[in-house]
């Protein structure tokens, strides 16, 4: 199985910013333009781009939307976008003008009903975001921990169609600490579907030891702050996996 690399554009004001554990008082200002990232990173190779609304996710609507579009208009590679989907309006919004796949993180858990319905009509073109402090599952933005374990979740949704989770653990994003190795395993044992990992990854190591279990079902690895930070390039990155 093909190991992807997600570079991460997070969006708040229409920049490119990277929060610290989901504090949105946390916030580090990398870039004025999501575009001008976003090309820079397919020029490095990347073949998606992960793409999250955090201005959306916080205010439960579609805000930094245009942005999302032009690059997926403008530039050859697959885009994900996450953050503030929370109708099937804004899931047909994105969709219908070519985004690949629309992450549905909070409503999984508000409204998991509603969900299972869009996995049974839209596929693989929605993934589950399921972002785990201590096992449990957090919602809108990562301000509210819910009562619910990730894998439970992750199974029930699998068993309703979901052929995607992209799991964060919030203890290590934007730590630069490396990843939750057995976390994602867990996950990936539990559901039987593809997992993207999200957070602490610092490293290229962190990527060889990610695409190491690929054949357990993880599928690739979100790297955002690493990049930021110039630990490596998107373009070491996807040489290092390919």
């Amino acid at each position: 199985m093909s190991f992807i690399i997600y570079p991460a554009i997070d969006m708040r004001d229409g920049k490119c910013v990277r929060l610290t554990q989901g504090d949105y008082n946390q916030e580090t200002i990398y870039g004025d333009s999501p575009f001008d990232m976003a090309k820079q990173f397919v020029d490095e190779g990347a073949e998606w781009i992960h793409m999250v609304d955090l201005d959306g996710a916080k205010d439960g609507r579609r805000i930094n939307d245009e942005y999302v579009l032009r690059v997926v208009n403008e530039l050859p590679a697959k885009v994900q976008v996450g953050g503030g989907i929370r109708t099937e309006e804004d899931v047909v919004h994105y969709l219908d003008q070519g985004v690949d796949r629309v992450i549905i993180g909070s409503l999984a858990v508000t409204n998991k009903e509603l969900v299972k319905e869009w996995l049974g009509k839209y596929g693989d073109r929605i993934a589950i975001g399921l972002d785990a402090k201590d096992g449990f599952v957090a919602t809108h933005g990562w301000i509210e921990t819910s009562a619910l374990r990730a894998v439970d979740l992750g199974q029930e949704l699998a068993d309703a169609g979901a052929k995607t989770f992209i799991f964060t653990d919030i203890e290590t994003d934007g730590m630069l600490s490396g990843p939750n190795v057995d976390a994602v395993l867990e996950l990936a044992e539990a559901t039987g579907a593809q997992i993207i990992a999200s957070g602490g990854v610092s490293s290229l190591e962190d990527l060889r030891i990610l695409q190491a279990v690929s054949g357990s079902g993880v599928a690739g690895a979100i790297v955002g702050k690493a990049i930021y930070t110039n630990k490596f390039t998107v373009k070491e990155a996807v040489e290092e996996v390919s």
